[in-house]
């Protein structure tokens, strides 16, 4: 069974994933996917410093993500040009490793852990599609209190993605993790319940 998750910036969608994976969910995360593609030496870290200049690379090489952040998350443009570079790359990535764990496990389940996943128009490659939803002023809090991010700088992040209710409304699943840990694990193992059973 091959499944998508995703949810908003600071929806706590890596909890859940550590959830499914402790559950024996194959997690396939692309998070660690789109790292791993501008580690140095890549070749598309190359194309990136070409594109946006050599200023956005660290002194030992890789990627100045903070800085990268700053400078996309206001400028729709600049955003589209990042992701036109590595958005394919990494798509390419997912799929080999989906297929992957598949042939490994063909009885098993794949989560296939993509925050832009609406965004990137990839729901069509998964059975089901969770979001893990909090409300909007939940994520603001998070943001500003866990990341040190000014109000201002914390809506530039929520207005780059597809707003959470959207999300909330196309899932397939949603579960809801404004509540506690607790209450969070129990939608889990219900989720795993009925694929189980399916």
């Amino acid at each position: 069974m091959r499944i998508g998750l995703t949810g908003g910036i600071a929806t706590g969608k890596s909890t859940v994933s550590k959830m499914l994976a402790s559950r024996g969910v194959h997690i396939v995360d692309a998070d660690i996917i789109a790292r791993d593609v501008m580690n140095p030496g890549q070749p598309l870290l190359a194309v990136v410093a070409d594109r946006f200049g050599s200023e956005f690379l660290l002194p030992e090489g890789g990627l100045d993500r903070r800085r990268m952040a700053e400078h996309i998350f206001n400028r729709p443009e600049e955003r589209e040009a990042l992701n036109a570079i590595v958005h394919p790359a990494i798509r390419a990535e997912i799929r080999g490793q989906v297929e992957a764990a598949e042939a490994a496990d063909p009885t098993g389940i794949v989560a296939a852990d993509i925050p832009l996943l609406y965004e990137s128009g990839l729901e069509d490659l998964y059975e089901k599609i969770v979001v893990v939803y909090v409300p909007r002023a939940v994520q603001l809090e998070r943001l500003t209190s866990r990341d040190g991010l000014t109000p201002e700088q914390a809506e530039g992040r929520l207005n780059a993605q597809l707003d959470i209710e959207e999300k909330k409304r196309r899932a397939d699943f949603v579960i809801d993790n404004s509540g506690t840990l607790e209450e969070t694990r129990r939608q889990v193992e219900e989720l795993l319940e009925q694929w189980v059973a399916r």
